[in-house]
């Protein structure tokens, strides 16, 4: 999990894939379009910034990263081929980040998983399902985009400046 405690918004994917999981690093892999989906929707080029300036950047805009499969097998990176679940504790989230204000679930796995996870999010929680950023989902980028730009609402403006 990548969150501060302020986080306000939770983006879950179902269970990092191969090329994620040797970098150990959150969509590692170079044709999945999560950086260019969540830059476009909170108004930031995040596929430009290195790694650790991404989960910067991540982190002052509140915004959480975390997956709702813990481990399971799994022959290549396919969500299809996902067995034997042991989730993550996600239920938590409501309770241990008083500010959160929504989750975006990154595809169908994470979704339905995920939704059977949290059954029923308290009022001022919205759980919002949105299209893999996976290249195996061959929605057009602009579909992708404007299912996305959801989550731009629950993200705070950049600060810019000093004060």
């Amino acid at each position: 999990m990548i969150a501060r405690s302020d986080a306000r918004l939770f983006i879950l994917g179902s269970l990092p894939g191969d090329a994620s999981l040797a970098a150990q690093r959150y969509y590692a892999h170079p044709t999945n379009q999560f950086w260019r989906l969540l830059g476009r929707a909170v108004g930031e080029e995040l596929q430009s910034l290195d790694y650790e300036a991404r989960l910067q950047l991540l982190a002052d805009r509140r915004i959480g990263l975390w997956d709702v499969i813990a481990a399971a097998s799994r022959r290549g990176s396919l969500d299809q081929a996902i067995r034997e679940i042991e989730h993550n504790q996600i239920e938590h989230l409501l309770s241990d980040f008083p500010d959160l204000q929504a989750i975006g679930f990154n595809g169908s796995t994470a979704s339905r998983v995920g939704r059977k996870l949290i059954r029923d999010a308290p009022v001022g929680i919205e759980l919002i399902d949105l299209p893999s950023s996976s290249a195996a989902n061959t929605m057009p980028l602009a579909e992708k985009a404007k299912a996305w730009s959801r989550l731009a609402q629950f993200v705070p403006p950049a600060q810019t400046g000093v004060r």
